[in-house]
């Protein structure tokens, strides 16, 4: 199974930006896909940004023009670039793969359940 670990959280005032990063090891060869999702206490964690095994990118509309999700290495790292931040992006951040994967990026955004790896989170705190 893949071992996912994410890194760039931190705290931020509104309207600055941050850089996440998820380093991916033990990942099986093959279409994999992948996504950022966030988590606020007492809600349900929710996609942000996902590419598919071809390489289609996909947003949550609240954050479509303002965060940009890339990888690199041959799928060993993730990245999410964040600008613009405001309070409501304050959350715990979870980097996710899936493997053999033929969903397109916007379903992958939608099915967390589906997820077969993830990180360990990392927060990000946005002050108004």
């Amino acid at each position: 199974q893949a071992h996912l670990a994410e890194s760039g959280g931190g705290s931020v005032q509104a309207g600055g930006s941050l850089r996440l990063s998820c380093v991916i090891s033990g990942r099986n060869p093959g279409r994999t896909c992948m996504a950022w999702f966030r988590e606020v206490p007492g809600k349900e964690r929710e996609g942000v940004a996902a590419i598919d095994a071809d390489g289609n990118m996909a947003y949550a509309d609240s954050v479509k023009g303002r965060f940009t999700i890339s990888q690199e290495n041959a799928k060993t790292t993730l990245d999410l670039q964040m600008n613009d931040l405001t309070a409501e992006d304050t959350a715990t951040y979870y980097c996710a793969t899936r493997e053999t994967c033929l969903a397109p990026a916007w379903a992958v955004l939608k099915q967390s359940g589906r997820v077969a790896a993830w990180g360990q989170g990392t927060l990000v705190t946005v002050s108004a």
